[in-house]
């Protein structure tokens, strides 16, 4: 598996955006997440987007994280907020996703991000698992979906 910096708007990028919207759809009988994202956000040095290719150029695998400081919706001072982690169905169980997080996690440590926090939901147990396994903690909620019953929000810190 090959990992890239690429930008959001990317078409692989943009692809897997698309496939996860699909997920999240059926999963919370929703239209996907509605949290609002523009490329810029995760631009370096404010961000990082990386995909991930498997060995035949298809892209398996997404992740990024984007700046964010104290604001009206609970974030704090020195915050990397994880966004779009996906892989796709086939390629799950192979350690894509806690690749592409441990990234994500040297690339906003190494930006000066003192802790990275996620929102995701009760109908995502796996996810759950991965970032629990991974060393985050429930914290107090944040973002978007910070009202809604279904969201789970994690943290953890990068120093």
């Amino acid at each position: 598996m090959n990992i890239h910096p690429t930008s959001f708007d990317h078409p692989d990028a943009v692809k897997l955006n698309d496939a996860v919207q699909l997920e999240y759809a059926a999963r919370y009988d929703s239209e996907g997440d509605a949290t609002p994202l523009d490329p810029a956000m995760f631009a370096p040095p404010h961000g990082l987007y990386l995909l991930a290719y498997d060995d035949e150029g298809r892209p398996v695998a997404t992740g990024g994280w984007r700046t964010q400081d104290t604001n009206d919706e609970g974030y704090a001072d020195g915050d990397a907020e994880l966004k779009r982690m996906y892989v796709v169905p086939e390629a799950r169980g192979l350690g894509l996703a806690r690749r592409v997080l441990a990234a994500l996690e040297a690339d906003a440590r190494a930006a000066g991000r003192t802790r990275m926090v996620l929102e995701t939901g009760t109908a995502q147990p796996e996810a759950i698992a991965l970032y629990t396994s991974s060393g985050y903690e429930p914290c107090t909620k944040f973002g978007h979906y910070r009202t809604y019953s279904t969201s789970r929000c994690f943290a953890k810190p990068l120093t």
